[in-house]
């Protein structure tokens, strides 16, 4: 069983910048974070191999937003650069062994966290 608990969520302006943290207990899997906005489908933002450090972005989060680890505090980061108004939604941390599995939003094998609010004001 792995348990994911997000944090670093907040109000911020546009254009300014939020890093947040997937901090999860159990053994290390590939990891991932989603966001769904008010009204919206969960949709695959960032991923990061639980070895190899291999990563992978969907196109609005390219240039602006980077995922990180680190593998001993079992913990992952997303780097959140020139924050736009529709970046404004609740994120979400996922876990997975399979690589394939942890980019898609409507995996039921995805382990997943409660969730943190980031909302961006114009």
């Amino acid at each position: 069983q792995v348990q994911l608990v997000e944090s670093g969520g907040g109000l911020v302006q546009a254009g300014g910048s939020l890093r947040l943290s997937c901090a999860a207990s159990g053994r290390a899997f590939n990891m991932a974070w989603f966001r769904q906005a008010p009204g919206e489908e969960r949709e695959f933002v960032a991923a990061i191999t639980w070895a190899t450090f291999i990563t992978r972005y969907a196109d609005s989060a390219k240039g602006r937003f980077t995922i990180s680890r680190d593998s001993a505090k079992n913990t992952v980061y997303l780097q959140m650069n020139s924050l736009k108004p529709e970046d404004t939604a609740v994120y979400y941390c996922a876990a997975n062994p399979s690589w394939s599995e942890v980019t898609r939003p409507e995996s039921n094998s995805n382990y997943w966290g409660q969730g943190t609010q980031v909302t961006v004001s114009s």
